[in-house]
Protein backbone atom coordinates (compact mmCIF):
# COMPACT_ATOMS: atom_id res chain seq x y z
CA UNK A 1 0.00 0.00 0.00
CA UNK A 2 2.74 2.59 0.64
CA UNK A 3 4.64 1.79 -2.30
CA UNK A 4 1.44 1.84 -4.12
CA UNK A 5 1.04 5.57 -2.59
CA UNK A 6 4.79 6.68 -3.26
CA UNK A 7 4.57 5.78 -6.82
CA UNK A 8 1.16 7.72 -7.17
CA UNK A 9 2.72 10.69 -5.01
CA UNK A 10 6.63 10.58 -7.42
CA UNK A 11 3.95 10.19 -10.76
CA UNK A 12 1.75 13.51 -9.72
CA UNK A 13 4.89 15.72 -8.50
CA UNK A 14 6.41 14.73 -12.19
CA UNK A 15 3.28 16.51 -13.73
CA UNK A 16 3.44 19.44 -12.18
CA UNK A 17 7.40 19.60 -12.44
CA UNK A 18 6.90 19.56 -16.21
CA UNK A 19 4.75 22.71 -16.50
CA UNK A 20 6.60 24.59 -14.06
CA UNK A 21 10.24 24.01 -15.78
CA UNK A 22 8.60 24.85 -19.18
CA UNK A 23 7.30 28.07 -17.64
CA UNK A 24 10.60 28.92 -15.77
CA UNK A 25 12.98 28.46 -19.33
CA UNK A 26 10.18 30.08 -21.02
CA UNK A 27 10.18 33.51 -18.42
CA UNK A 28 14.47 32.74 -18.77
CA UNK A 29 14.68 32.84 -22.60
CA UNK A 30 12.41 35.91 -22.63
CA UNK A 31 14.31 37.28 -19.90
CA UNK A 32 18.07 37.32 -21.54
CA UNK A 33 16.64 37.74 -24.93
CA UNK A 34 15.48 41.06 -23.81
CA UNK A 35 18.46 41.96 -22.14
CA UNK A 36 17.67 41.45 -18.29
CA UNK A 37 20.21 40.93 -15.99
CA UNK A 38 19.99 39.21 -12.71
CA UNK A 39 19.32 42.00 -10.90
CA UNK A 40 16.78 43.22 -13.03
CA UNK A 41 15.54 39.60 -12.59
CA UNK A 42 15.32 39.85 -9.15
CA UNK A 43 13.61 42.88 -9.05
CA UNK A 44 11.31 41.97 -10.56
CA UNK A 45 10.59 38.65 -8.65
CA UNK A 46 10.86 40.75 -5.55
CA UNK A 47 7.69 40.51 -3.48
CA UNK A 48 5.25 39.10 -6.19
CA UNK A 49 3.13 36.58 -4.51
CA UNK A 50 2.64 34.84 -7.79
CA UNK A 51 6.12 33.56 -8.24
CA UNK A 52 6.55 32.51 -4.67
CA UNK A 53 3.25 30.35 -5.23
CA UNK A 54 5.36 28.97 -8.51
CA UNK A 55 8.38 28.31 -7.20
CA UNK A 56 7.15 27.21 -3.92
CA UNK A 57 5.23 24.51 -5.57
CA UNK A 58 8.25 23.60 -7.56
CA UNK A 59 10.35 23.34 -4.56
CA UNK A 60 7.94 21.28 -3.16
CA UNK A 61 7.01 18.80 -5.88
CA UNK A 62 10.87 18.41 -6.20
CA UNK A 63 11.61 17.68 -3.09
CA UNK A 64 8.81 14.84 -3.10
CA UNK A 65 10.24 13.90 -6.48
CA UNK A 66 13.54 13.77 -5.48
CA UNK A 67 13.57 11.86 -2.34
CA UNK A 68 10.94 9.21 -3.64
CA UNK A 69 13.71 8.22 -6.30
CA UNK A 70 16.25 8.40 -3.85
CA UNK A 71 14.29 6.41 -1.69
CA UNK A 72 14.03 3.92 -4.67
CA UNK A 73 17.97 3.85 -5.03
CA UNK A 74 18.65 3.63 -1.22
CA UNK A 75 16.33 0.33 -1.30
CA UNK A 76 18.02 -1.28 -4.56
CA UNK A 77 21.90 -0.11 -4.01
CA UNK A 78 22.12 0.27 -0.34
CA UNK A 79 19.86 -2.57 0.75
CA UNK A 80 18.17 -0.57 3.11
CA UNK A 81 14.66 -1.94 4.68
CA UNK A 82 12.08 -1.06 6.89
CA UNK A 83 12.84 2.50 9.23
CA UNK A 84 16.16 3.48 8.03
CA UNK A 85 15.09 3.51 4.35
CA UNK A 86 12.10 5.95 5.65
CA UNK A 87 13.98 7.81 7.33
CA UNK A 88 16.84 8.24 5.06
CA UNK A 89 14.31 9.09 2.22
CA UNK A 90 12.51 11.33 5.12
CA UNK A 91 15.78 13.18 5.72
CA UNK A 92 16.50 13.72 1.85
CA UNK A 93 12.83 15.43 1.48
CA UNK A 94 13.37 17.51 4.60
CA UNK A 95 17.10 18.90 3.31
CA UNK A 96 15.57 19.78 -0.29
CA UNK A 97 12.68 21.14 1.20
CA UNK A 98 14.35 23.45 3.41
CA UNK A 99 16.85 24.39 0.20
CA UNK A 100 14.33 24.67 -2.49
CA UNK A 101 12.14 27.02 0.20
CA UNK A 102 14.80 28.95 1.57
CA UNK A 103 16.00 29.89 -2.33
CA UNK A 104 12.23 30.83 -3.52
CA UNK A 105 12.32 33.18 -0.48
CA UNK A 106 15.47 34.48 -1.28
CA UNK A 107 14.23 34.72 -4.98
CA UNK A 108 11.09 36.92 -3.48
CA UNK A 109 12.13 38.67 -0.59
CA UNK A 110 15.67 39.97 -2.97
Amino acid sequence: MLETRLYLAQRLSAVIIAPLVMIHLGVMIYAIQGGLDTGEILGRTSGSLLWALNYGLFAIAVAIHAAIGLRNIFREWLKLRGVALNLAALLVFAVLLAMGLHAVYAVVAA
